[in-house]
This record gives C-alpha cells, structure tokens and sequence, in this order.
C-alpha cells in the first residue's frame, strides 16, 4: 500500500501498471474477459434469483458454480445473469460472445438469446453424458439485437445430476486494454468503506482489473484507525493509495483519484472508476465496466447502475436525464426501467429486464467509469462539492461528442434514494448547482428558473418548512454571487448552510422516543386526492394562514403523505421523515413566513435582473474552475 497522509504531501508515482488480467505484454490481448458467470450474489443479503433461478426441480448454487439434482432447470435470464447483446452491439463492434464453462455430470447447455419483446430463441446447445471436468464452449452471434434482447443460458437435466462452473463470457479484444483506477471517496462511514474495500480485496480477479484504488478519506474519523483495515490494506497490498485531504465533498474527493490517474505522460494515464463508500459492492462491476469500455468504438463514459440497498431486488434506474431550467435531476428516459421490482414476473411468467436498449444522458457516481482520453478533452469536474457534479461532466462530456452508457448487468446496492429527505443541508447544493448546470448546459431561460423557484418557495411556505425555504433562498443569493462561490471548492457553504438551517426547529428530526404529549394528538390524518388546481388550493392555504386559520389544530402525517397541499391544513404537523427513522415538528409561524417571503421577493427580482450575466460569468469560468491547476490548488498540490 502506498499513503499519503494530507493533501499537502506530493503524489508518489503509483506502482508500475498491473497488466490486465487478458493483456498479453502490454498489448491486445486475444480474448477479453466481458463478464464472469455468477449463480449466487457476493453474500446471502442479496437474492440470489438476481443471479439465476430454478425454475424447476431442485439445484444448489454457488458464487461460481450450480449443481443441478435430476429433473431441474436453472436459467440465467436475470440481471446479472444475462449478456446484454444489445448495448454491445450499439456501442461496440464485437461481433460475436463465446461463452466457455465446466461440465461434470449429465445435461444440457444452451445459449438461449431474447427479441425487443421478450420472446425467446436457442442460439447453441451442448448436451454433455457423464462428464468428468470437461471443457464446454458455445458461440452466440451479436447481430440481432440493435433494438433489444439479450443471451442467458438454460441449464436442464433428466436422469442425472450435472454441475456448471468456472462460466465466463468472452469477446474479441479490439484494442490494448487500458490500465484503471478506482477512486473511492469517503466522509465518516468507515464501517462502510472498509466493507466496500473488504469485497473487492476477496475478490482476485475483480483486483486483476485494476491498477491502483484510491481511497480518499475527508472524514474526522479516519478509515486507517480501524484494525480491519490493516489486513484489507496487506490484501490490496501496492495496489492501494490511502489518501487523506479537507473535506471538499464527493466531487473534491473523486477528483482526486481522477487528478492522481491522469498525472504525467498520456501514455502512462489510466481510466477511472468512480465508486460510492456505502456501496454493497459486487464486484464484478469491475470486470464488466473495463470490459465494456475497452470495447466501444469511442471513449465512452461507462456507468454502473444502482439497486436499492433496503430493498435489493429493486433497480432504481436503468437510464436517466435532467431538465435543469426546471432544477429536475434523475427523470426517467421513456422506455426506462425506475423502481423496477427485478424479480417480478408479468402473465409470461417471465422475469423484469431491461429487453429493449435505452439511452442514458448521464450516469451517477455511486459507479461511474471514464475514460482517461475523456477526461483530457472535456478537463475535470467542477468543485461543486456534491449535487449535479455527476450530471454537469456527464453533459460536458455529452457536449464534445462522448456518450455515456448505463450498462445493465453492471450495478451496485446503494442507499435507496426514495427513504433520503428533502429537508436536508445537501438540498442547498442541489438548488445552487442546478442553477449552475442550467446556466452551463441550457438555454438559461429567466421565465422558467424563475417560476420554478416561485414554486418550490410558495409550496414550502405553506407547508411550514421554514428552514427548507431559507436554504433554497441562500443557494440562489450565493448563485448571483458568481463563481467565486466556488473557489474554495464550495466548502465554506456546507458551515454556512448548517448554520442557517439549525435557527428553524422543523429542520431537526426527533426519535420517536421524545415522542411525549397526549397520543389523541397525535391521530394520523391521511391525504385527499390531489388538488385539481394548484394555484387556487394554494391561495386558499395561503389565506388560511393569514387569517390564522387551519383545518386541523394538531396531528401526525406519514411520510407519503407529506404533501405541500395537505400539510398547509395543519396549524401543527408532526411529520414522518422519509427515513422512517423519526419525525419533525413543523409549527405554523405567520411571521417567519412573512419575512421569508419578502426576503423571497427580493432575492427573485435579483435573480431576474442579474440572472443573465451571472450564467454568462459562469461559462467563462467554467474552463478555469474545472482545470487541472485549480484542483492543485485546491489540493494544496500548486507548489
């Protein structure tokens, strides 16, 4: 393992760069290692039919190996089961699979292959008797799925067992592999990052994919200071860089890997991959992300996808966009899969995929890898310190002509983003950054930023989310600030933000043990129907609260239901967080209303008078705040 300690220590070289595992000599290897045949997920807290399924008789899976009784069935139709044809065909000019695997026993293999609709076709078969260890090898051709479809295999037997193993799907290498690096960045959750480090370091051929992995640590509480980490560190041995640096947020702590893999010569740069810390990490990820990108016709930004940690046979998003003049971030591409319950089944009895190809926009950073050839075109991301970070390089990158692929198969569980509240410091950042981001990558439409604020503003008034009102208001005002906002790679605005937001009680969320006070009090009232127009039921409310008027005195409101429209008929609303771990207090206060919306007012005439030359400073500086030099200086690296 090689250590920096601070961010003011220079970068040691990393070690000489690890030969991928299909590389032979440094140049194009033969064959290339697409994706590994998985039957079992990297532990038991997954289901296991993500992987494969019985569909008949009885089998026994294994990470790596499926032994079927007589009389069974096991497909791997599923999401990390299948090959997903379609995006190699668009994407790359791989023109064929080879799937090679084990055979010991009595059965049949085939490779069965899906049309855009979901229908069925066998590509190969092989029937094995009495096998002892014997080598199996089908070929599918990659020439029929522009528009969809995909290839799995079907495992059967009658009269005899027969055990699969050691599966692994290849493609021709159309070019050397280049080296990767994977940057990890971490804030306090070192439980977290130090499981994510654990199960690629259990994992050898996942570490072959990889040259170095950068762990950046802003956090108080040192991942280092565990004993776990010593034996993780020993396991990764030089391939490790633990790296400690100021908390600059995700986008200061991901650029740092990013600064470390594209030092010195073109030549000795490598491709990044971006990876959350809390993260349950499968790590085959790895071998199908550098597959994938070592494939395409042209550098292009490969994107993991995300399961939902709490609920894990749930996909939250297969390919995504962003509006920013409506400060709208993860919207479903039409066609999409969002909170696509995977193991599903419709009246086929056939299992949720992603079968017809969809194009994404962008992808997030829980896993993300780009290529080193990107970042030397498009520079580095912006020090936006989290929030539309991802989103803003993925257009940068858009701009100058590199897709971004959200590649199925390749995901990771992550933290579900429906259970995470509004009302937190981070939404500062989303409103703030998403001003940016429309002023880099739209047309910046005054009208339309403005009534969207009026919106968001109005709604939270009445709605008692006071503190919520004064973070959108701060991240506005220091937008017309310009971007020196972000010259000190936005960390001052967390302090100041956190300040701001502890001066309104509604902001804190309380366990349900300071749950005191008469229970009547306490009765839960559910919402109506959706208002049918808007604007007058908030008039209505607004002038319900002026007049110190309210449908109900007191009562409780469960998170689902935490509308705008129905928490404004309280005069006090107790409020499930979307957490599910406690609840807030929002208490109607006709005078902070009062002086937030005067304060409102101001702000939106600011912004539509300055709006304008304020997003035009902002794409003359764009250049500068994403360069190299500005990140070394932020590093403490510009000596």
């Amino acid at each position: 393992m090689l250590r920096t300690s601070d961010s003011t220590d220079r970068a040691q070289n990393p070690p000489a760069a690890q030969q991928h595992p299909q590389a032979r000599d440094g140049g194009t290897p033969a064959r290339l290692l697409a994706q590994r045949g998985l039957f079992f997920g990297p532990t038991a807290l997954v289901p296991e039919d993500l992987y494969s399924a019985v569909e008949k008789g009885t089998a026994r899976r294994e990470r790596d190996r499926v032994t079927l009784a007589p009389g069974a069935r096991v497909s791997t139709n599923s999401y990390f089961g299948r090959f997903h044809a379609t995006y190699w065909q668009r994407w790359t000019d791989v023109g064929e699979v080879e799937v090679s695997a084990v055979a010991a026993g009595s059965g049949r293999i085939r490779l069965m292959a899906s049309d855009t609709n979901k229908v069925w076709r066998i590509v190969a078969s092989c029937d094995v008797r009495d096998a002892d260890a014997t080598p199996v090898r089908l070929v599918g051709a990659i020439d029929r799925f522009v528009d969809g479809g995909g290839m799995w295999l079907e495992i059967t037997t009658e009269t005899g067992e027969l055990t699969v193993s050691d599966v692994r799907w290849t493609v021709a290498a159309t070019r050397p592999v280049p080296p990767t690096d994977v940057a990890i960045c971490t804030f306090n959750r070192v439980d977290d990052c130090l499981n994510t480090l654990q199960a690629l370091a259990d994992d050898p051929g996942a570490q072959e994919c990889v040259r170095t992995v950068y762990v950046v640590d802003q956090g108080s509480d040192p991942v280092e200071s565990r004993e776990r980490f010593a034996g993780i560190a020993e396991a990764l041995g030089e391939r490790l860089r633990y790296l400690r640096q100021r908390n600059l947020g995700g986008a200061g702590g991901f650029t740092r890997g990013m600064f470390h893999a594209t030092e010195g010569a073109p030549e000795e740069h490598a491709d990044v991959l971006f990876m959350d810390d809390d993260v349950l990490l499968e790590p085959e990820i790895l071998v199908r992300l550098t597959a994938f990108a070592a494939s395409t016709r042209e550098p292009t930004i490969v994107g993991g996808q995300m399961l939902n940690l709490l609920h894990p046979g749930h996909l939250h998003i297969s390919a995504e966009y962003a509006d920013p003049e409506q400060l709208q971030m993860g919207l479903k591409v039409p066609g999409a899969l969002r909170e696509a319950y995977l193991l599903g089944e419709d009246e086929r009895r056939l299992p949720v995929n992603q079968e017809r190809r969809v194009d994404t926009e962008y992808n997030g950073w829980w896993s993300c890898l780009i290529p080193a050839a990107v970042v030397r075109a498009v520079g580095y991301p912006l020090p936006l310190f989290l929030q539309w970070d991802d989103i803003e390089y993925g257009y940068r990158a858009r701009a100058h002509g590199f897709p971004t692929v959200s590649l199925p198969g390749a995901g990771v569980w992550h933290a579900d983003f429906g259970w995470k509240d509004g009302d937190e410091w981070q939404r500062y950042f989303t409103i703030r950054n998403g001003l940016i981001m429309a002023a880099l990558h739209s047309g910046f439409s005054v009208p339309k930023l403005t009534r969207r604020l009026g919106q968001l503003l109005s709604h939270q008034l009445v709605a008692m989310q006071y503190g919520m009102s004064a973070t959108l208001l701060k991240a506005v005002e220091d937008f017309l600030h310009g971007p020196e906002a972000l010259w000190d790679g936005s960390a001052g605005a967390l302090a100041e933000v956190r300040k701001i937001r502890a001066e309104y009680p509604e902001t804190v969320m309380h366990p349900m043990s300071e749950a005191q006070g008469d229970f009547r009090e306490r009765q839960v009232v559910r919402a109506a129907n959706e208002p049918g127009s808007e604007t007058l039921t908030w008039l209505k409310r607004a002038a319900f609260h002026l007049a110190g008027r309210a449908v109900h005195r007191i009562g409780s409101v469960p998170a689902g239901d935490a509308h705008w429209w129905h928490v404004s008929t309280f005069e006090r609303a107790i409020v499930t967080d979307m957490s599910e771990q406690g609840f807030r207090v929002r208490t109607r206060d006709k005078q902070t209303a009062l002086e937030l919306a005067r304060r409102a007012a101001h702000t939106l005439r600011r912004f539509v008078r300055e709006g304008p030359a304020v997003a035009a400073r902002y794409r003359a500086e764009a250049g500068r705040l994403s360069s190299r030099e500005n990140w070394a200086r932020l590093y403490g690296m510009d000596d």
